[in-house]
């Protein structure tokens, strides 16, 4: 046996040498050699024929392109643009020596000495095409003039490859001058201009040749990313980078000895002049475009991809409702207001976004007076704080995590808290006293008379009771954006950034019981050559059921009885609340019927260059325009119609969370409010003071309020009227506030 096992190891080792042999007869570094050689000459032989066989095309004829066409939810066209090229061509010696050689520097240094072609940056653009990463900038001048001028900008590999070899030609065919006359005569550079002297236009009013070194940098650093780097839109982060661009390209002339070292030390950023709306685009029509392609942008249908044309982009307004919300804001607002004569009146900027809160379809818009004389659209902009509309979200956050009181009661509906103004919160790092709306103290409330009366004293304390981080962490999840979000107790107040169309998704997932609902405007996007799915409107369950329903529970009574009366109608149940932020800038009602959420909002904006935010007290002579004012106003008159005059749709709220309760053994050794406080003079509504829905309910341990859900829904003129806790009440602004770092600053 010890032989034939011997013999049987000896003849495996024998396969295993004949098998190792064999492999590395087969990987010599010889064969190795001639099939790496093989390959190259199969890859040098493949470009050969693809050279042959690609010739420099005729220009794509943008001259011939079709117009885009913007059309309501129904097919009636809303607008159409695009129908003529906004560009004329400049011979190359009509453009400054200096400004051309910014566009050379800030793309590509070596375009005078290179042969047009970029390998190694056409070979990292190939890569993240196959690897689907879009597209990557490294190409040069000569490159993407090809593609403006002779291809289109589809990031796919046989455009890419045939950019590559007609760039090769055109380089051998074409003078340098020729080739950068072209480039910045085709290039995109924003706010519908192609080419230099329609850029210098939009950008400076000036023609091409009277530009500038530092005006010339600017348009050279917009060609990276137009819409993201136009000064006029652009965010913080935008202008950073368009600065950083500019300050590069000029960097790179000082270095190509384009610039003296000493002359580029003095030249300052160029801002450029605000836009001018295209024609077209009056009323709310240039608001409805602006919104829908803000979309388009970051679903890839960039501005570049857009002026090629032939794009038809359904919207989700709903004709009908889109005008109704235009007649709400004239017939409550505009028909109040002297622009010419009265100062406060002037600064008045109304803003409104309205969303099927079932699928996040924004039917309805309101941007501003005319998009041709406010550019800016009052619907979008993130630059106002929306006060007490957050108050609901710092609820949400105390039922979804199951937070208690200092007391150790489960935060619910019928949960009480100590309502005295200017009340120092409990168990905060942060000292925080807000002062509550006149400086009137409730004493001992439910929450849900807090939130009727909108009292700051009680969320403040809630705020510190949930937690700064977790109350954020909620409001981001139901779709706040994270912009100007500290982590302290003021946040009750408000004290963040975001527009009508962030609340209207904040509270139409809200409304949808907690599935995240994201607001998206356009429907559909086709062309002859591709078809884009739209932005998905409706997400994961953000918080619960129970959470959500109970927060539409707690809104209704703010509707029924607390602040937000003026928009209650026995035509439809609602639920909403009213916000008015530090020093009055600015007024929102954010509410919802089963059927609708829309959000209204007021902002007090400087008429002057600049447009600071200033106080909205004083609007139409009615002293404080407060949310439960003409916000709520517009939203009843809006919500009304576009229910076609109601809706017999009921909230369906099976389930609310009452939360926990601990009576006091004796009443709260605290300041109380006279049994009927009234407003300053200089704060008096503009109704009659005798009239009921003008004056403030009573303190909570003189006129106990029932839950929400036990309130019976009284009409509109039978609805007591309750000022509006906002931010105003507990900002800097009057010195109530003693937070080290008090909001707004």
């Amino acid at each position: 046996m010890g032989r034939a096992d011997a013999r049987r190891a000896q003849g495996r080792e024998s396969r295993r040498a004949a098998k190792s042999g064999g492999i590395r007869r087969l990987f010599t570094w010889r064969k190795m050699l001639g099939t790496f050689l093989g390959f190259c000459l199969l890859i040098m032989g493949a470009f050969v024929a693809l050279y042959m066989y690609v010739d420099i095309p005729k220009a794509n004829a943008l001259a011939e392109r079709q117009s885009n066409v913007y059309q309501y939810s129904d097919g009636t066209v809303l607008t159409r643009t695009g129908d003529g090229v906004n560009r004329q061509i400049v011979d190359l010696s009509e453009v400054p020596k200096e400004v051309q050689h910014t566009f050379v520097a800030a793309e590509n240094k070596t375009f005078y000495q290179d042969q047009g072609v970029d390998l190694k940056g056409t070979a990292r653009g190939l890569l993240n095409t196959l690897t689907g990463k879009g597209k990557q900038g490294g190409s040069t001048i000569t490159q993407q003039y090809v593609k403006n001028y002779y291809l289109t900008q589809d990031p796919t590999i046989s455009r890419k490859l045939k950019e590559l070899v007609i760039s090769l030609k055109v380089d051998q065919q074409k003078s340098k001058s020729e080739i950068l006359a072209g480039y910045i005569n085709t290039a995109y550079y924003g706010r519908g201009a192609s080419g230099i002297q329609a850029a210098a236009q939009a950008y400076y009013g000036v023609d091409a040749k009277d530009l500038n070194v530092s005006q010339g940098a600017y348009l050279a650093a917009l060609l990276q990313a137009p819409s993201q780097y136009d000064w006029s839109s652009a965010t913080e982060t935008g202008r950073k980078l368009v600065k950083d661009r500019w300050g590069y390209t000029l960097d790179n002339m000082v270095e190509m000895h384009w610039l003296g070292k000493s002359e580029r030390d003095k030249l300052e950023f160029p801002v450029p002049d605000k836009p001018k709306p295209a024609k077209g685009m009056e009323g709310q029509t240039g608001y409805l475009v602006e919104a829908a392609n803000k979309e388009l942008d970051k679903q890839g249908i960039t501005a570049e991809v857009r002026r090629t044309g032939g794009w038809t982009f359904t919207l989700n307004i709903d004709r009908k409702r889109q005008k109704e919300l235009e007649k709400a804001v004239d017939r409550q607002l505009e028909s109040k207001l002297d622009r010419k004569g009265n100062k406060v009146d002037a600064t008045v900027q109304a803003g409104a976004t309205s969303v099927d809160p079932k699928t996040g379809a924004v039917v309805a818009l309101y941007g501003g007076v005319d998009y041709v004389k406010h550019y800016i659209s009052n619907a979008t902009r993130q630059d106002y704080q929306p006060a007490s509309t957050f108050k609901p979200l710092v609820l949400a956050s105390a039922l979804e995590n199951e937070s208690k009181t200092q007391g150790g009661d489960l935060i619910g509906v019928n949960t009480r808290y100590d309502g005295t103004s200017k009340r120092p919160v409990v168990g905060s790092d942060t000292p925080f006293a807000p002062q509550n709306e006149d400086g009137v103290s409730y004493g001992d409330v439910t929450v849900q008379k807090a939130m009727n009366n909108s009292i700051n004293s009680v969320f403040a304390q809630m705020v510190v009771d949930v937690g700064p981080s977790a109350v954020k962490k909620t409001a981001l999840d139901l779709g706040l954006p994270d912009k100007n979000f500290p982590e302290r107790p003021a946040i009750t107040l408000g004290t963040m950034n975001a527009s009508t169309w962030d609340m209207a998704g904040a509270y139409a997932t809200l409304d949808n019981h907690g599935k995240k609902i994201t607001p998206f405007i356009v429907k559909s996007a086709k062309h002859r050559d591709r078809t884009v799915e739209p932005v998905k409107g409706v997400g994961d369950q953000v918080i619960s059921r129970k959470s959500a329903d109970t927060i539409t529970s707690v809104l209704q009574g703010v509707v029924e009885s607390g602040s937000g009366s003026k928009a209650a109608n026995a035509s439809y149940q609602a639920a909403g609340k009213t916000g008015t932020s530090e020093n009055n800038k600015s007024a929102w009602f954010a509410a919802y019927t089963p059927d609708l959420t829309t959000v209204v909002a007021l902002f007090g904006e400087s008429p002057k260059d600049g447009g600071g935010q200033v106080t909205l007290t004083g609007t139409a002579n009615s002293g404080r325009a407060n949310g439960g004012g003409f916000p709520a106003e517009i939203w009843a008159d809006y919500t009304l119609d576009a229910l076609n005059g109601g809706s017999g749709a009921r909230f369906d709220l099976p389930d609310v969370e009452r939360g926990q309760v601990t009576l006091p053994s004796s009443p709260p050794n605290t300041p109380s409010a006279p049994e009927s406080p009234t407003p300053p003079p200089s704060q008096e509504p503009s109704r009659p003071a005798q009239s009921p829905s003008d004056k403030p309910s009573p303190p909570a341990s003189q006129s106990p309020e029932p839950p929400a859900s036990q309130s019976p829904e009284p009409p509109a003129s039978q609805s007591p009227g309750l000022p509006d806790g906002g931010a105003d009440s507990g900002g800097p602004g009057n010195g109530n506030n003693v937070a080290k770092n008090p909001p707004g600053q």
